[in-house]
């Protein structure tokens, strides 16, 4: 049996800004409207489904994306001409930074709702035959 995941819910106090902040960040498309979710395609079919919800309800999320180097260097421009507040570490004491973990590159930041974002080149551990 194969089983892949098809799409997330992801919480935002306003989903268009969530939607528009991500796709725009990673040069992504909107792909659906439905009812309350906002859609935007990730290459490998999944799709992150913003959907607004009360602010106190949002339970911040980590959300990891692999992409490739060129995809990092234009994101990575986007996040410092856009000024947003980035850093190399998940526990945010190396602010204004990347990391080189495991041969590649990463960033962390927060999207427009609080969770906590991370760009990666590398899976963590290397990458594996």
């Amino acid at each position: 049996m194969s089983v892949e995941l098809n799409h997330t819910i992801v919480h935002a106090r306003d989903n268009r800004e969530s939607a528009e902040f991500f796709a725009n960040l990673l040069n992504l498309e909107i792909t659906a409207e439905c009812g309350p979710f906002i859609a935007v395609a990730l290459g490998n079919g999944v799709t992150l489904d913003f959907a607004t919800v009360p602010a106190d309800s949002i339970a911040p999320q980590h959300y990891a994306f692999l992409i490739s180097e060129e995809e990092f260097d234009a994101a990575y421009a986007q996040i410092r001409q856009r000024g947003i507040e980035h850093y190399a570490d998940p526990h945010r004491k190396q602010p204004g930074a990347i990391n080189h973990n495991d041969g590649g590159r990463g960033v962390y930041f927060m999207d427009p709702a609080g969770h906590a974002m991370e760009l990666i080149t590398v899976p963590y551990g290397g990458w594996t035959l």
